[in-house]
């Protein structure tokens, strides 16, 4: 058997990485991915940056290194540290392929006696890093895929009674954060659906549903943060 192993802090998961993992699963029969916690690097949980590559490709055998080595770099020891860490994770997986796209590929190889796999290692199959995503998730949206791009933006939902001024505070803070926001759902399925000043159950369902999948899509749309004009919460208050 053909067996791979990718490594890193994924921070967050991009095309690159993809293009990369894909390669691996094209080549081998089997694929282990070792992610980093990296708490220096990244807020994002190592939960949340697993469950990207979960998600996406459920073949993967997934490593959870929340003990790893912090030390970055290419001195003889910092090289040390890393392979004797990988090796004590992986000394039994029969690893054959070692699959990366950084220069450590050639110690952490020589330390598993695997063959040394780089992929586009100068990035020019996909122009793009982790750091570049970091400082401007928005610009770099091109190279990250719809559910790691979600987990970038931050939903902020305004509750309230109506006339409160909701509406005038999600239009005014979107256009003073050059982003998006999203008006009541309710509000227009009302307009549109309400017969006597009344709606039923089950049409109250639907405009629980309905903001949901609309709040979904501007999430895709938005930089940094959406501004929601209430949320589902409130359509099951009134229910109530």
């Amino acid at each position: 058997m053909k067996i791979g192993l990718t490594i890193g802090k994924f921070s967050p998961l991009h095309k690159g990485h993809q293009y990369l993992i894909e390669t691996a699963l094209q080549e081998m029969d089997k694929l282990y991915l070792m992610i980093y916690d990296s708490p220096e690097t990244t807020t994002i949980p190592l939960t949340v940056r697993a469950g990207w590559i979960r998600a996406l490709y459920p073949q993967v055998q997934i490593v959870e290194a929340w003990d790893g080595p912090t030390d970055a770099g290419y001195t003889p020891e910092i090289m040390k540290i890393q392979d004797t860490y990988i090796l004590a994770k992986f000394h039994d997986k029969g690893i054959t392929h070692f699959y990366s796209s950084e220069p450590y590929g050639d110690h952490v190889s020589k330390a598993l006696k695997a063959v040394n796999r780089t992929v586009d290692l100068k990035r020019l199959a996909i122009p793009v890093s982790g750091t570049q995503v970091r400082s401007d998730p928005f610009s770099a949206r091109m190279f990250v895929h719809d559910i790691v791009y979600r987990d970038h933006v931050i939903n902020v939902v305004f509750l309230g009674g109506p006339s409160t001024g909701k509406t005038t505070l999600a239009e005014y803070l979107a256009q003073k954060f050059s982003t998006v926001w999203m008006p009541e759902y309710g509000r227009e399925y009302w307009d549109n659906n309400q017969v006597n000043r009344r709606l039923t159950t089950g049409q109250l369902v639907e405009i629980a549903r309905g903001h949901i999948e609309r709040e979904d899509q501007m999430l895709l749309k938005a930089n940094r943060y959406l501004f929601t004009d209430t949320n589902a919460l409130t359509t099951k208050e009134f229910h109530t």
